[in-house]
This record gives structure tokens, sequence and C-alpha cells, in this order.
């Protein structure tokens, strides 16, 4: 078995437009995979861990990913995944998680707002500014280089100002910075939030237009819309089946059927829609399966399991 870690992986360089085909590629295999609801540890002061298991069909690979959370480390989410040879179960690989989960979510995020926005879309409002809003963002404007963005970015300490400095190359957005929920959500197009823990809601009903987009990537503080949007999409069903108000859901439908039949997407200009891209063990394990195949395995250091013939006592 190999490690592959963060660096190796990104020198691999691998462009944001080929992420997000990796997440339209695999949610079309999604139907034949094998893909259990995560397990979450919860502790006081939102310290969590998840175990991801999934079986990938087509190549026949099983993997699981471990994401834990503490606030007071930095970067507060890390996480590790396995990948196994899903014909004679050989371990294949040890990787470094933050990459794959850092940008198969900002791709999955951004192939939902391609696919569900609203036509005339061009005001993006960002809070949580960390790697996953990077990924979304980067993945959104190099699939579209030629749409111009205008990004509101809500002021929180100093994450701003290395925000708009990582995209000072692109020409083709500008920035607004906002100081309050209200003034990021009302009268955007498309909300985003990458915060990881949220006390309560972060918006109003009132300031939701009609026509906008939410993508509370972790889920947390957007509770309040689950009442009233039209539509809700998500990654998987059985992921989101405990959400409070799952059975108040006015139409909900999953990415992977969105892609197959694009009727079932947005119906109107005028639908607020939600989408719960929670995050789920069949990305990342298709995406840890394209970097395997792309890395020089000559030059990856071994793990050393131990693997060998046991004869077990009982």
């Amino acid at each position: 078995m190999y490690y592959l870690s963060h660096e190796q992986i990104e020198n691999m360089g691998v462009a944001p437009a080929t992420c997000v085909s990796w997440v339209e590629t695999a949610l079309r295999v999604k139907e034949q995979s094998l893909l259990p609801p995560k397990v979450s540890i919860s502790l006081d002061h939102n310290v969590f861990y998840n175990t991801m298991p999934c079986y990938l069909a087509g190549p026949s690979r099983f993997g699981v990913k471990i994401v834990s959370r503490f606030p007071l480390r930095s970067p507060a989410l890390l996480s590790q995944m396995l990948l196994y040879d899903g014909d004679n179960g050989q371990p294949l690989v040890l990787a470094d998680g933050d990459w794959i989960t850092a940008m198969r979510t900002g791709a999955s995020a951004a192939l939902s707002i391609g696919l569900l926005e609203h036509a005339e879309a061009s005001v993006y409002g960002f809070v949580g500014l960390g790697n996953t809003a990077r990924a979304t963002l980067l993945c959104l404007l190099e699939q579209r280089p030629k749409k111009h963005f205008t990004v509101r970015l809500l002021k929180y300490k100093d994450h701003v100002e290395g925000f708009i400095q990582r995209f000072a190359a692109y020409n083709n957005l500008c920035f607004e910075v906002v100081e309050s929920y209200e003034a990021l959500i009302s009268g955007a197009d498309v909300v985003v939030s990458s915060v990881t823990a949220a006390d309560g809601t972060l918006g109003e009903d009132a300031w939701f237009k009609k026509g906008v987009l939410v993508v509370p990537i972790h889920t947390r503080g957007f509770q309040n819309c689950d009442l009233f949007f039209d539509r809700v999409y998500c990654d998987d069903v059985d992921h989101i089946r405990g959400f409070k108000f799952f059975d108040r859901f006015k139409i909900l439908h999953e990415m992977a059927d969105v892609i197959k039949q694009p009727e079932l997407g947005r119906a109107s200009e005028e639908d607020r829609i939600l989408v719960y891209n929670i995050g789920i063990a069949l990305l990342d394990v298709y995406f840890l399966n394209e970097l395997y195949k792309l890395a020089d395995l000559r030059v990856l250091p071994k793990v050393d399991l131990g693997l060998v013939k046991k004869k077990f006592w009982v």
C-alpha cells in the first residue's frame, strides 16, 4: 500500500474543471454503488468524528474517509482516507483527505450552482471563507471564464483580505465586503455558506429573494429555508433523512437524478431552491481512485501493514 500526501496530490495539478467533471461522473454511477449513511460521533463544543464508507461500482473500489473537527485545531477540519481493491481486498493507498475534501466539496457546490441557479444570476454571497469556499469559487470561475461574478463576502477577522488576494489574477469578478448577514443575503442570487458551526439560523425568511439558490455546504444555519423554499436538492436522501424538517420539504430530488433528468431541476425562475451538498463518500472514493491512477507509484512511499497469512487460534 502507498501513501499519498497533501503535497503530492497538489503537485499533480488537477484542474478545477476536472474536479467538477469527476463529481458529475461519480454521481452518474451512484445508483450502482453502495453508500451507507455516514456515522457521526458528536461531542461538546462542536467536536465531531465522521466515518464515511462507500463501495464504488465500475472500478470496483472500497473506500473510507475519517473526518474530524476540533475548533481549537488549525485547521479545524482534517481527514484521512483508505482505498481498497474491491475484487481482492488489497489495500491500495492511504491518503491525506484534505485536498479531496475541499475540492470535491467545492466542485459539487459549483456543479449544483451551474445546474440550479436562475438564468440571470450574477450576485454570489459567500460566508465562511476557508478552503471549501475558495474551492467553490475557483471551480465556478474556471468553469465559466467569460461570465462576470459579483461576489459578496461577509467580513470576519482577517479572512476577507486573504480571500480576495487568492483571486487577484481573475478579471471576471468584483468583490463587495459586507458586515451583516442581511447585507450578504438580501438581493443575492446565490448564497454559499461554508460555516462549520452555527447557533440558530443565519438569515430571516424575508431576506431571501425569489429565485435565490442557497447552498449550505455544511448544512448549518438555514433550517428556516426548509419550511418555505420551493425545492430542496441533496447528494443523497438517506444522509439527510434525519433532518428536523425532512418531512416538510415541498419537493426533494437528488442531484444524481437532475444530472440524468434535467427536467427535475429548476422549474421556475422564481423558485427558491436549497441544495444540501452534504458531502458523500462516493465522491471522496471516486476522487481518490482517480488520483491513485494519476500517481507515479515509483516515487510514492509504501506503508507496511504487516499483511501476512496468519493462523488464528480460538
